[in-house]
């Protein structure tokens, strides 16, 4: 692959998917990926793009995230930090309506009540404000109950058929679904995916966009971004081969 990450770096944009890319799920970063990011940082300009909310995103890679990275898009880039401030904030009600939006969360809610698992916690539906997080055994999890329910839907594919109906029932409305991180499932409108973001770092006259993600599978949410034209797109499995890809791209 041609590298483009040694020459003219500051025409060089890395965008990072959160979990799976830069932490392990759900967890803090480990100080070694924050030094290597901020050495990464004096050679290229980065950025980071996930499906959780600014406060999900601020307790994994610290309360200062928005110093740390010349970008920051929450879900998806439909909250949109540049330089440390706040550009811009979409909104999936007024952007749905009341009435498609109830009727969505209605038959979440519903669908949910009919599935059996050794274990259900609280917060079904999770509202942001350009998504809503869906989550069959409940964001309120332990963290070993999270891995549970993880292993299970590995087995059993529990959100893989939720989105299928859900794109079934709801084919024609406008809206997109897709499997996020260990627990849930990701609903936005067609177009708010994770490419949204490209549009706002679009005018900032970057060379080359490179991407890093771990859910890269169709129907995963970094896929649309991973295939997008405008990114070379990256598919990993863990931060600690992020580091590598990142370390033989731009550092030999």
């Amino acid at each position: 692959m041609e590298d483009g990450g040694r020459e003219d770096g500051g025409r060089v944009l890395c965008l990072f998917d959160v979990d799976g890319t830069l932490t392990a799920p759900r967890q803090k970063i480990t100080q070694e990926m924050a030094d290597f990011l901020q050495a990464l940082r004096k050679k290229v300009k980065v950025g980071v793009v996930g499906g959780s909310d600014f406060e999900k995103i601020q307790e994994q890679l610290g309360d200062d995230v928005i110093e740390k990275f010349d970008y920051v898009f929450p879900e998806n880039g439909l909250v949109s930090y540049k330089d440390g401030k706040l550009l811009k904030k979409q909104s999936i009600q007024a952007h749905l309506g009341e009435e498609l939006l109830q009727e969505l969360i209605n038959y979440c809610l519903s669908y949910i009540a009919k599935i059996k698992l050794p274990r259900k916690r609280g917060t079904f539906i999770e509202f942001r404000s350009g998504m809503l997080n869906v989550c069959p055994v409940g964001r309120s999890c332990s963290q070993a109950e999270r891995i549970e329910f993880h292993e299970l839907d590995e087995r059993e594919h529990i959100r893989e058929k939720f989105v299928s109906d859900l794109q079934r029932d709801f084919a024609g409305k406008g809206l997109t679904f897709s499997i996020g991180g260990q627990i849930s499932i990701d609903v936005f409108p067609e177009g708010w995916d994770k490419r949204y973001c490209l549009g706002i770092v679009g005018s900032d006259g970057y060379k080359k966009i490179y991407f890093f993600g771990d859910k890269t599978a169709k129907a995963s949410n970094d896929y649309e971004i991973y295939t997008d034209p405008r990114t070379v797109g990256h598919s990993v499995a863990s931060p600690e081969q992020t580091k590598l890809l990142c370390q033989e791209l731009f550092f030999l």
